[in-house]
Parts: C-alpha cells; structure tokens; sequence
C-alpha cells in the first residue's frame, strides 16, 4: 500500500502540465520532482536563482555548490539557467510561474493560507512563501487532511498568521482534492474510499461534493 506521502504525490504530480514553469515548496512538494519523468518538458523554479532545478544526482556526480532553497542538492536539466536572487524574485513578481505547490498549516474556506508561523514556535520567516502565494497563476496545497492530533486543517477561516489571503486554488490531501471555488469547497475527487459523511467529519469547512468523485477520478 502507498504511504500518505506517496498517495498525494503520486496525485499531486498530475498537476503538471508540459511546458509549464513550476516553484516546488519546501518539504513534501519538493519530493514531487522524483515523479516526474526523466524526459519530463518542464522548468523547475528555485527562490535562490535557478530556472530548470532538476533531480538529485548520482553521489559521484553531485556538485557540492548546486543547491536549491531549500538546501537540497540538485541537478540541472535541459536549457536551465542560473542568476541572483533579485532576478529569481523578479521572476515571481512578474506572475511569470504557472503553479506553485506549497504545504500548509491551514487553509480555509476562502482559499486564504497559512504555513508559516505557529505562535510559541521558532519560526526563520515567511520568506518566499509570501511571493509566491500572492503571485502565482495557480497555488495548488498538498497536506495532510489532519494534523498529528487528528484535528482538522481545511478550516472554515485560519487562525494562524496568514501567509496570504485567498490565493490557493486547490487542496490535495492524503483523502481528497478539494477545489476553492466562488461556490465554497468542493470535493473533485475522493483517494480512499471513504463516504462524504466521514470525510466532512475530518473538515471543518463545509465541503459540497461533485457528481461522480470517487477514488483516482480525473478531475
């Protein structure tokens, strides 16, 4: 059987399109790469400057001075560049990335967004996160649909201090994708098989469900 982790990514991964421009955030999204087919059109967006991030290398070819925001070591595909933060930044600011995909803490009804300070807790910043959930085309979060504790994390509005306010388009958790739409949430698919009865008593947002989801539908 797939791990959680594995469940959202193996979904998660079909969000990419070819040709598309793509920032992976740190933690889960970022293992979304190793999914990918090696031959895969797609350029991958680093905050620390590099368009075309690709997979990790072999340990006997892997450059100790390529890495990603991350801190992850990288490769380089096909037609990848390499420049200053300010220019990587500007990339963003410019909305020239077609999806990011990002965790969360929580996210609400609205499509507002928290994953980067829980208060009590160190925390080095929102960082990059900001940039991106305010400027990216599409914002796609992967998360567990629970936290540790059991208690929900798709929320009616967050509690948590916002990262921003009503940029995500889409939740895919380990149970379901969740789209945000002018309508409220709504459930597009299901990844186990469990009744909308269970899954709405795992959210705390009301959910309405569209016709026909069940487990790996295509949205």
């Amino acid at each position: 059987m797939m791990s959680v982790a594995e469940r959202i990514l193996s979904r998660a991964v079909n969000e990419i399109t070819p040709g598309s421009i793509v920032n992976l955030g740190i933690g889960l999204p970022s293992r979304i790469m190793h999914y990918l087919p090696d031959d895969f059109d797609v350029q991958i967006h680093s905050e620390n400057g590099i368009l075309g991030a690709w997979k990790q290398a072999a340990p006997e070819a892997m450059d100790p001075f390529l890495i990603d925001a991350a801190g992850a070591y990288v490769s380089l595909g096909q037609g990848a560049s390499l420049f200053d933060s300010a220019v990587s930044f500007a990339i963003i600011r410019r909305a020239r990335l077609d999806l990011t995909m990002i965790g969360a803490f929580e996210v609400d009804s609205a499509g507002n967004l928290a994953n980067w300070k829980i208060p009590g807790k160190f925390s080095p910043g929102i960082g990059g996160a900001m940039e991106l959930a305010q400027k990216t085309r599409r914002i796609v979060v992967l998360t567990n649909h629970t936290d540790k504790y059991g208690k929900p994390k798709i929320l009616h509005t967050c509690r948590l201090p916002l990262t921003a306010k009503a940029c995500v388009s889409r939740i895919i958790t380990d149970l379901a994708v969740i789209d945000v739409t002018g309508d409220g949430l709504v459930v597009r698919e299901k990844l186990v098989d469990i009744s909308d009865a269970e899954l709405q008593e795992k959210t705390e947002a009301e959910l309405n469900f569209a016709t026909g989801e069940g487990p790996h539908d295509t949205a």
